[in-house]
C-alpha cells in the first residue's frame, strides 16, 4: 500500500502537467478498449455475480453489481463525455486588479492524489477514473469484494488509455486485495500520498471513513430522500414523478423514500399514487392517516422516516402544511436529495429556500440526482456535506485552485 502510495504522488505530477488533448487521447482510447474488451469485462461480472448469489445478496445490490450490455454502453458515453468536457486545471476562475497595480488571478489546479473506497458498482472505477484523469488527479481505486473482477476488467481498459496517451500508468491504480485492512492504510493517508478519500457506499462504509479518516473526506452519506406532494400538484405529475423516483432503479441513492402528501389533496392523489406504486410491486408503510384510507399499507414506525430501503418499499406520511413537509425533510433528511411536486410558484420558492438539502426538484424526479444527468459525464458521488463539494462531484469538484500575482516591483509599504 505505501508503495501504491508513492507510485500516485510521481503519477499526479504527471497528470497535473499534461496537456488537455493528452487527457482527452486517454479518455477516448480508454472508451474505445471498454467497448473492443465488452464480453471481458461481462465475463468478469459474472464472476462477481455469481459469488454475489451465492452469498445470497438482496436484489437491489444486485442491480447495482450487474453489467449488461446497456450499462457497458452507458459506461462508455459517460467516458466519452467526460472526454469532451473543458479542461479544468489552468482555468481561470476569477481575476482583478488591485489600486496598486497588482493584476490578481485564481486559477483552477487538480487535487493530487484522490483515494476512492466504493462497494458493489463496477461503473464507479470508470467514473472516478476518467473523472480523475481529466481534473489532472491521480486515482487509488479500493473496490469491495464484490465487484473487484468487473472493477479489475474495466482499469486495464483505463491503463490502455494512459499508455498510448503518454502518461504513467500509476495515475490510476486499483488496489490489489480485498483485505479490509487496505481500507485502513488508505484512511491513514499513506504516509501523506493521499490528498482526498471519496467513499462511496453504505452507510457502514461511510460511518467509518468520517470516523477513521486523517485525510479531508467528501462524505457521501445515505440518500434518505423525500418527494413532497403539494395541494397544488398536478395529479398526472404526482404521479408519474413519484413512480420513477422510486421505482426506476430502487437501488440508487437518488431513489425516494418517502412521500409526504398534502391533506388537501389525500382524497384524490393518494389513492392513484400508491396504486401506481403497488402495481409495480412497491411495498407501502403509511402513518394513521395513510392507513386509514388506503388497503394496500402497512403501519410505518419511527424507523421508517429513518430507512434508506434501497429497495421496493416506500414510507408515505400526509402532513397538514408545506411549512409541516418542510419540517419533516428537516429532522429525517440525509440533506441528499428532496423534491416538490406543486404547480404554485410561492410554494416551490418555499421549498427551495428552506430545505438545506445538495439536490432540489421541481416537478421531476430524484433520480436526475446524478453526475451524468448533470452534464457532468459521471460523478464520483454525491456529496452531502458543505465543504469544498456538494452535490455530484465532478472534474470541477475534484480541483482547488491557487493565486497567480502579476505585478511590474510593487513593494508592501
Amino acid at each position: 500500500m505505501a508503495e501504491i502510495g508513492r507510485n500516485a504522488r510521481i503519477g499526479a505530477k504527471a497528470l497535473a502537467l499534461a496537456t488537455p488533448e493528452q487527457k482527452r487521447t486517454a479518455l477516448l482510447t480508454a472508451a474505445g478498449a471498454i467497448n473492443a474488451h465488452r464480453k471481458k469485462i461481462l465475463a468478469a461480472n459474472s464472476k462477481d455475480m455469481e459469488a454475489a448469489r451465492t452469498k445470497g445478496i438482496s436484489k437491489a445490490f444486485l442491480d447495482r453489481l450487474e453489467l449488461n450490455d446497456k450499462r457497458i454502453d452507458g459506461i462508455i458515453e459517460a467516458v466519452q463525455t467526460i472526454a469532451e468536457l473543458p479542461d479544468p486545471v489552468g482555468t481561470t476562475i476569477s481575476e482583478w486588479d488591485r489600486p496598486n497595480g497588482l493584476h490578481i488571478e485564481r486559477v483552477r489546479t487538480p487535487l493530487g492524489v484522490i483515494g476512492v473506497i466504493f462497494e458493489s458498482r463496477p461503473n464507479v472505477t470508470a467514473d472516478a477514473g476518467a473523472l480523475c484523469i481529466k481534473s489532472g488527479n491521480a486515482v487509488i481505486l479500493r473496490s469491495g469484494s464484490d465487484s473487484f473482477h468487473s472493477s479489475h476488467a474495466l482499469v486495464e481498459c483505463l491503463l490502455d488509455g494512459l499508455h498510448l496517451a503518454g502518461l504513467p500508468v500509476e495515475c490510476v491504480q486499483l488496489v490489489p486485495t480485498t483485505d479490509r485492512a487496505a481500507v485502513g492504510e488508505m484512511l491513514r493517508g499513506l504516509d501523506g500520498n493521499i490528498d482526498v478519500i471519496v467513499p462511496r457506499g453504505g452507510k457502514t462504509l461511510v460511518a467509518r471513513v468520517q470516523d477513521e479518516a486523517r485525510v479531508p473526506v467528501f462524505a457521501h452519506l445515505e440518500g434518505l430522500v423525500h418527494v413532497y406532494i403539494d395541494k397544488s400538484a398536478d395529479l398526472d405529475t404526482a404521479v408519474t414523478v413519484t413512480l420513477n423516483s422510486k421505482m426506476r432503479r430502487t437501488g440508487i441513492c437518488g431513489a425516494a423514500e418517502t412521500l409526504l402528501v398534502h391533506k388537501d389533496v389525500l382524497e384524490t392523489h393518494l389513492a392513484p399514487i400508491l396504486n401506481a406504486l403497488a402495481e409495480k410491486g412497491c411495498e407501502i408503510r403509511g402513518d394513521a392517516t395513510v392507513n386509514a384510507n388506503s388497503p394496500l399499507t402497512k403501519t410505518a414506525t419511527e424507523e421508517d422516516w429513518r430507512t434508506e430501503y434501497e429497495d421496493a418499499i416506500i414510507s408515505v406520511k400526509v402532513v397538514d402544511s408545506i411549512e409541516n413537509a418542510i419540517a419533516h425533510i428537516e429532522h429525517y433528511s440525509s440533506h441528499h436529495t428532496e423534491a416538490i411536486i406543486s404547480e404554485d410558484p410561492a410554494s416551490v420558492e418555499k421549498f427551495f429556500r428552506e430545505i438545506d438539502s445538495a439536490i432540489l426538484l421541481h416537478n421531476a424526479s430524484t433520480q436526475f440526482a446524478d453526475g451524468g444527468e448533470f452534464g457532468f459525464g459521471g460523478e464520483i458521488g454525491i456529496a452531502t456535506g458543505k465543504m469544498h463539494a456538494r452535490g455530484p462531484v465532478g472534474v470541477e469538484q475534484l480541483t482547488s485552485f491557487k493565486y497567480r500575482i502579476r505585478g511590474n516591483g510593487q513593494t508592501r509599504p
